[in-house]
Parts: C-alpha cells; structure tokens; sequence
C-alpha cells in the first residue's frame, strides 16, 4: 500500500512538472507572438505592404539559455566598422558563454561610446553576431540583440535569440549599420529570431 502511494505520489509530481513546464513554454510563445507582431506593426523602416517580406523562424524556447557573464578589464574604445561610411565608438563590456545543442559557443558584449551620455541609454548593451545561417535564411550582414546592464544577475544574462533582429541595412540603404567583429561570429545554426528581408533593395 505504502509503494502503490509513492508511486502515485511520483506520479502526480511527474504530471504537475510537466503541465507547469508546457503552460510555461505555451504562455512564453503567446508573449513572443504578441513582442513580434509589436516588432513588425512598429518598424520604423519597413511600412505598409513591404511588411509582408519580413519573416521570422518559429519561436524555438530551446533558443532562450542562459549564459555565465564575464565582465571584461580595462577594455579599450575602438572602431567598430559598419555598413556605411562611418565607423561607431564600442568597448567589450564582457564575454558571455553558454550553450547551444550541446556546442559550447562565446558572444562579445559591447556597450556604445555615444549613448553613454543618453539619460534612457547610458545602460544599453549591444550583441551583435553572425551564425551559421548568415547569409542563407538570415541576413549576411548579421544580427542584432539588446539589453541592459541591470539584465545582468549575478553575472547570469538570459539570451534570447528568438529576438534576433535585423540591422536597418538589411531592408535599404543609406545606414551606417555596425558590422559584427570576427569574434561574434557563431559556429552553430541561430534558427531562431528574424530570417533574411525577402524585398530586394
């Protein structure tokens, strides 16, 4: 009787995790669904009909990890090249690692010189990469994330790459969009976050 109990017990406890874990995972794809379609309604660059050519990967939870932050000493300002004629001022804020399938990958994180002095971005940090879809379901030129310092929990950031976005260049020209440097260029498939604009231009 006691063993028929914990069974059950077990067994109650199996099916309690796995209903909390798939209302989690269907309550987090409804939350990406709505922060996409804000994303496309929202576009600054891309209006009206041309927002049909924006396309995106399915929403893939296991593209959501959390990474170990290593803040980076004494990182010096440099160029960073872009897609125009300027160059933009970044320094490395610190090195994020975790991984994807298995692969044990690494992402530069850098903070803008400029915005620095901006009262509602002096705490913006920019992830620029490149992966193995760069050039064929994504955009050539990369992608881009967001955060700010205060994501950063004891030394913990959760990636989001379903949130991978294009630079402005990937839909027209005339931007200066920042290239991402050789060391954020992924060895793993990102399919996750916005494909490649489908409009030529």
């Amino acid at each position: 009787m006691v063993v028929m109990l914990r069974k059950s017990i077990l067994l109650l406890l199996v099916v309690v995790s796995s209903y909390a874990t798939f209302a989690q995972t269907k309550s987090y794809i409804e939350g990406m669904r709505a922060y996409r379609k804000m994303y496309v309604d929202s576009h600054e660059v891309v209006k009206n009909g041309d927002k049909q050519y924006m396309h995106f990967f399915a929403i893939d939870p296991g593209f959501r990890v959390t990474s170990n932050f290593t803040p980076a000493k004494n990182a010096k300002w440099f160029a960073m090249k872009t897609s125009g004629t300027e160059t933009q001022t970044y320094r490395k804020y610190g090195v994020l690692t975790f991984k994807i399938h298995d692969t044990t990958v690494r992402l530069n994180v850098y903070q803008s010189q400029s915005l620095m002095t901006s009262t509602d971005y002096a705490d913006y940090l920019f992830i620029p990469f490149t992966d193995n879809t760069s050039g064929n379901e994504s955009y050539g030129g990369g992608r881009y994330l967001d955060y700010k310092i205060s994501d950063i929990k004891n030394n913990k950031l959760l990636l989001d790459f379903n949130k991978a976005y294009n630079p402005y260049c990937a839909y027209t020209t005339g931007y200066n969009c920042p290239i991402p440097p050789a060391e954020n260029d992924l060895k793993v498939a990102i399919k996750a976050g916005e494909k490649a604009f489908e409009k030529k231009h």
